[in-house]
């Protein structure tokens, strides 16, 4: 970890402005730009230089502590929204409007950074007077991959930041920067759909050549029957659930890094303090953000899965329109029906995110198309 807006590429203009406000932000900004483009990355650096002592301009190569923290999501003062299910539901508005008058727990500003907010729906109103003229010490930080005509009113009352498409060259450049070969870091490129961070994580993965040949292999494989289906989706499940396996690696080494730290932080604090509160003081500090971590990282495996999803339908869409160019007319139909089965699947999966039975539905109809 060595300087703030390390891990946002290609969005030199957007790290400029959100640079130039960290040092007197306003109330609430919005960053939008499609999915895999550096928003998340961005906003945690922002949320870092707002609260950092120096507004991000560290003496040193690496970040203050304060900035470690937020950057590894431990910081008491940022609070991260994400849906649960297909929306941002009104449970989880009515805790952030709540949130947001609490004060902050270590400094005097806090931020709330809500993820995925195109897809906040009929919550948008209840949020709207917390977001226009939330309390001074709260900052909002939107983050959204289009701006839908229901959200023109909310967005208009926040600095806009714009995240553009990454180019395959982007990903591609900074995946060979990190040591990965040319070959290897095209496909990866392809894969990731431009996905920096998906990018990066597939780059750790030694097995996914072969989910990638998996769902290129389906075409090929389905014989019309429902069983075949049946079966093949189970397959295709098992390998969504072995996509997680790189990333727990990775989480893995954050509980390690958390506990040590923690467990010398505990060293510290029963040393220090009178015997009678030693006890508790220390637990509290063995224990200070396990269950921050711990939600985090469910949320990233969730993503993690349905990263790994679309990127298999992406491949699947991409077996069928190689037949378009190497069959007959017949089956170059036949190929378009299937591709315009694998596009509406994606689509019914950002409101239905049953995978099992969106994949068996998927499967059957396209045993029937030949």
């Amino acid at each position: 970890m060595t300087e703030l807006f390390d891990e946002v590429v290609g969005q030199d203009r957007a790290v400029a402005a959100l640079r130039a406000s960290a040092r007197r932000p306003v109330h609430a900004y919005l960053l939008v730009g499609p999915a895999g483009t550096g928003k998340a990355a961005a906003a945690a650096s922002f949320a870092a230089a707002m609260l950092c002592p120096t507004a991000g301009d560290h003496a040193t190569a690496e970040v203050c502590e304060s900035c470690r923290r937020v950057l590894a999501g431990l910081h008491p003062d940022v609070v991260q929204v994400e849906r649960e299910g297909a929306s941002i539901g009104i449970g989880a508005a009515r805790e952030v409007i709540r949130g947001a008058y609490l004060s902050p727990v270590e400094g005097g500003r806090k931020v709330i950074v809500l993820h995925d907010f195109h897809l906040v729906r009929d919550t948008g109103p209840a949020l709207l007077k917390t977001l226009e003229e939330p309390p001074p010490t709260t900052v909002f930080v939107v983050l959204a991959e289009f701006l839908p005509p229901e959200l023109v009113t909310i967005a208009s009352r926040c600095v806009r930041i714009e995240f553009v498409p990454l180019s395959a060259g982007h990903v591609i450049e900074a995946l060979v920067a990190a040591g990965v070969p040319v070959e290897r870091a095209t496909v990866l490129a392809e894969a990731s759909g431009g996905r920096l961070e998906r990018a990066r994580l597939l780059a750790t993965d030694p097995e996914f050549e072969a989910r990638r040949q998996a769902w290129w292999s389906i075409p090929s494989r389905l014989d019309g029957s429902g069983a075949s289906a049946a079966r093949m989706a189970d397959e295709l499940i098992a390998l969504l659930d072995d996509s997680v396996a790189p990333l727990k690696l990775r989480q893995q080494a954050e509980v390690e890094a958390l506990t040590e730290r923690n467990a010398r932080n505990a060293e510290v604090v029963g040393s220090g303090r009178a015997a009678k509160g030693r006890v508790r003081a220390t637990k509290a500090a063995l224990n200070a953000g396990v269950a921050d971590l711990e939600e985090r990282h469910r949320r990233e495996q969730r993503r993690q899965r349905t990263d790994e999803l679309r990127t298999g339908l992406a491949t699947l869409a991409a077996a069928y329109r190689q037949k378009l160019a190497s069959t007959s007319i017949s089956q170059a139909m036949e190929a378009v029906e299937a591709i315009g089965c694998v596009d509406r699947t994606v689509k019914s999966l950002e409101f239905n995110p049953g995978e099992l039975l969106a994949l068996q539905a998927l499967l059957a109809r396209l045993g029937r198309t030949g």
